[in-house]
């Protein structure tokens, strides 16, 4: 698995603090350990930390009082997430649950905050990813009103493969196709179809337990 270090490294903002912001990063992130099924973080709560996923998989979902789910997208591996929240202080709006056993680093409010009061490239970076975010959610709203079920597994395979919101992720991806399933909304069937009309159109190629992207773009392109 990887060290913590490898999520700071992966992260653009932490190479562009100085000396000083280093030191109190590292000093002030804790890690934990959530296992597949389990919430990293539960709609109402309070926000006291950003959250990074050093490993694993993490949804972001929300439940109606009648039961009505809706998943809003995928944390992959090198994601930082909350940031909204963070930024508006009010109680989370959103559940996020690991849909594998995950790595989570939290970092502190106080610390947050501190980075957003003393780097202007942290600030810069934080416009960045609530841009990406603004057009990921933007996409999702299309995806679910406008397209097929095999586009709409074109176009989240597409959204974890962004190298703003997940850096260092590459080409390949561990992700099987039941958790396909859980980000989509379907079942996991018709994600092993969907994946095979892909694979047949050289987008991409599917390996147990993980997806490899040979068209970035025409997984974005993609439409039924």
């Amino acid at each position: 698995m990887p060290a913590f270090e490898d999520l700071l490294d992966l992260s653009p903002w932490m190479h562009r603090l100085d000396a000083a912001q280093h030191e109190r990063v590292r000093q002030d992130l804790v890690e934990r350990s959530v296992p597949a099924g389990g919430f990293v973080c539960r709609k109402g709560e309070a926000v006291d930390h950003w959250l990074g996923v050093i490993a694993g998989l993490v949804k972001i979902s929300s439940v109606s009082l009648e039961g009505k789910a809706v998943t809003f997208t995928g944390i992959a591996a090198g994601g930082w997430f909350g940031e909204g929240s963070l930024l508006k202080d009010e109680p989370r709006r959103y559940d996020a649950v690991a849909l594998r056993d995950s790595r989570i680093a939290c970092m502190p409010r106080a610390t947050f905050q501190w980075l957003l009061d003393s780097s202007i490239a942290f600030n810069r970076y934080l416009l960045h990813q609530l841009n990406e975010r603004l057009a990921q959610f933007i996409g999702t709203v299309e995806i679910d009103r406008l397209l097929g079920p095999d586009a709409r597994v074109a176009r989240c395979l597409a959204q974890l493969f962004n190298p703003h919101l997940y850096p260092g992720l590459g080409r390949k991806l561990e992700i099987s196709q039941g958790e396909i399933g859980y980000l989509t909304g379907l079942s996991r069937q018709r994600v092993n179809q969907a994946l095979q009309r892909l694979e047949r159109g050289g987008l991409l190629k599917v390996d147990y337990g993980a997806v490899t992207v040979l068209s970035l773009e025409g997984l974005r392109e993609f439409d039924d």
